[in-house]
Parts: structure tokens; C-alpha cells; sequence
């Protein structure tokens, strides 16, 4: 409810306001929006204490914005509500929101998995647009002197934590959020408002006993409920790590060549998951199961033209080379030695140390079959 005097009343009442936003939400094809207070997220102390042992890795920005993260008034003085969104990316080629076995493949098969967040279109770009004429909205229609913030993806907010808080979903044991109508495929937005909006009631968790997502992580990642380490997860490793996948780690990697969906793969609640609209049209079938063998073949011109406005482009040439040429030197046969040996000889030192090591594996298999 709003407060006497407050100007939100000469403007629309609260609980319409509330009514309002929902209603613009859908329109702007979200597939979900709810409200939460801007009280400090109450995981704040979790993450200075992962950030004390060091489980973010790589990560030093989740450092440098701590502050701010476990504070929205340093984020936006004055902030009062904070609006939750959104956004499902579960895919139609997959009725259950599952993707198809996930590094499952065998070797000699030469195809990578894409996470399958990263099968669309770059998500900032396409929801970018959406969320700021939602704000917009929001200030005009809120009253004199609001101000509003949007982030996706992109702001220095605990995002999981205040969507579990709003009720958009709980956060499970993967420390992803899980949605009782979404399952695991979606993603997150924010709105940081001065104005006052009544919240809604927060999800309870709902993981009860089961452990799957723990068991299907395959670098142990997971090393307890409701606790990552950054370090060993395979989405760090081929999207965040800029360097060198650590040696031991590499088998582990399987056939994955950016992020890895088999924590999320692996929840129940994953069956009542519905294919989102936003981000429906815009997916790319080539990014369902590369070749990685012509992969390899990918100059730096041609890689910046296939991939422009993909997710992709995040971890430049030398990051997805350097990924291909661990799975293929886990799945690939011995077809792909031609192309790894190029690879070796790339003037990127980065993608010329993964291939040589590609080719030690297949050649080790070649020597030693299972």
C-alpha cells in the first residue's frame, strides 16, 4: 500500500498500480512478474563468506560490486520496491524443458552442446529494450520524482535471492532458482524502484530430500546443498576462465564447449517447465549441436560474423577454440586430428596448447581403446 501524502495516490491507487504493472509485464511477454521490498537480500552474509574462500573464482567483479550487492540503497538511494521478472527459454524440441543428454555424447561423435540458455540470440539484447519501456512506464505511471533502475543480468543485485523473495521461484540446491511453473529454464530481471509497491509473498524451498542435481554435476562442483564452487563448474571454465582449463579437469568437461545445463537438467521440476515467448523467435538451430571439427576452421573475422549477437561472443575465438579442442580431445575420433594439428599451430598460444593436448588424448585412445 502506498503512504499518506505519498504522490503515488494522485497518480493511481497501489494495489491498482500493482495490477497495472503485472498486466504491462505480460504484455511485454515476461512470464512472470512479482514484487519484493528493498530490504538488504538476507544471503548477503553467504556470499562475503564465498567470496572469503574464494569459491568465485575468477570472478573479481562479484568482489569489487559486494557492497552494493548485499545493499540495494547504494544501488538506488531512496529505492523502496524491487520488481522480479521473468523470462522462460525452454525450448519446443524438448517437451519436458530437458536438453538433449547433456556431454553425453560418445566419443568419435565431433558435436558440441550449447548450454541451452545460449541457443537464442543474445538475451540482453532482447529483453534489454522490453524492461526499460516497462520502467519507463513504471515512472510515468507511479508519479512525480520516481526514479527507477533496470538491470538484466547485468547489476550489482543478489537476483536469485530477491526473485525467491518475491516468489517468482526458490532457489534450490544448485543455487539456481527453480519456478513451480517455469522449472529450471529461465532468466532473471530487475526493476529498482522508489516507488511503493505492495510485495508478495516469498517462495518456500521445495527440494525436500532429493539430491539429483548434486549427483549429475560432473566436476563436483556442487560439494553440498545450496553451495557452488566456481572453480570446477564447467560453466565458469568455458565461459568465465580466460585462461587455461586446469589439466584435470578437461576429461571432465566432456563434450560441452559453452556452460553446462546437467545440474538444472537434472531437477523434477523441470516437467512442468513451458516454452517462453520472448525469447521463442529468436533461437539458433545451428547452435544446437556444432560440428566441432569445422568449428576449428574459424578465423577471427568468421567468428565474430557467425556469432555476432549470440552469447557466444562472450568468450571470443581463442575461449570456444580453446573449449572445442577439449572436447574433441574427449569425444572426438580420429578424423579430427587434421584439424587439431592446425589448431597446434594457431598463433593464439591459448588455443595451440588445448589442441596439442586434444591430440595426445585421441591418440591415447587409439592406442589403449576402452
Amino acid at each position: 500500500m502506498s503512504l499518506p501524502g505519498d504522490p503515488i495516490d494522485a497518480v493511481l491507487p497501489s494495489e491498482n498500480l500493482r495490477a497495472a504493472l503485472g498486466s504491462k509485464a505480460r504484455t511485454l511477454g515476461f512470464d512472470a512478474c512479482r514484487v519484493t521490498t528493498a530490504e538488504p537480500p538476507e544471503s548477503g552474509p553467504r556470499l562475503l563468506e564465498a567470496l572469503a574462500e574464494g569459491r568465485h573464482a575468477g570472478m573479481e567483479w562479484l568482489a569489487r560490486n559486494a557492497a552494493k550487492r548485499t545493499d540495494p540503497q547504494q544501488v538506488l538511494p531512496g529505492a523502496r520496491s524491487i520488481i522480479t521478472l521473468a523470462f522462460s527459454y525452454a525450448g519446443t524440441d524438448d517437451p519436458d524443458g530437458s536438453p538433449s543428454a547433456p556431454g553425453a555424447a560418445t566419443p568419435d561423435s565431433s558435436r558440441g552442446v550449447v548450454a541451452r540458455y545460449a541457443r537464442h540470440l543474445d538475451y540482453h539484447d532482447v529483453v534489454g529494450p522490453r524492461l526499460q519501456e516497462l520502467t519507463v512506464w513504471l515512472d510515468a505511471t507511479a508519479g512525480v520524482d520516481r526514479r527507477s533502475l533496470w538491470y538484466v543480468d547485468t547489476g550489482p543485485v543478489l537476483e536469485r535471492d530477491l526473485a525467491q523473495r518475491a516468489g517468482i521461484g526458490f532457489v534450490g540446491k544448485h543455487t539456481g532458482l527453480i519456478s513451480r511453473e517455469l522449472g529450471n529454464w529461465f532468466l532473471l530481471a530487475e526493476i529498482i524502484t522508489t516507488a511503493l509497491l505492495a510485495p508478495d509473498a516469498p517462495a518456500r524451498n521445495r527440494c525436500g530430500k532429493c539430491t539429483r542435481c548434486l549427483e549429475a554435476c560432473p566436476t563436483g562442483a556442487l560439494p553440498a546443498p545450496f553451495t557452488l564452487d566456481a572453480r570446477r563448474c564447467i560453466s565458469y571454465l568455458t565461459i568465465e576462465l580466460k585462461g587455461p582449463i586446469p589439466v584435470e579437469l578437461r576429461p571432465l568437461i566432456g563434450d560441452r564447449i559453452f556452460g553446462c545445463d546437467d545440474c538444472l537438467a537434472a531437477c523434477p521440476w523441470n516437467r512442468f517447465a513451458r516454452e517462453g515467448h520472448l525469447l521463442r523467435e529468436h533461437r539458433r538451430g545451428d547452435l544446437v549441436a556444432p560440428d566441432l571439427v569445422e568449428l576449428l576452421s574459424l578465423d577471427e573475422a568468421t567468428f565474430r560474423l557467425r556469432y555476432a549477437g549470440t552469447p557466444l561472443l562472450r568468450t571470443k575465438r581463442r575461449g570456444l577454440l580453446r573449449n572445442v579442442c577439449v572436447a574433441l580431445g574427449n569425444v572426438g575420433g580420429m578424423e579430427a586430428l587434421p584439424a587439431l594439428h592446425r589448431a597446434a599451430a594457431d598463433p593464439e598460444p591459448l588455443i595451440a596448447e588445448h589442441a596439442l593436448w586434444a591430440i595426445g588424448e585421441i591418440e591415447r585412445r587409439r592406442r589403449d581403446p576402452p
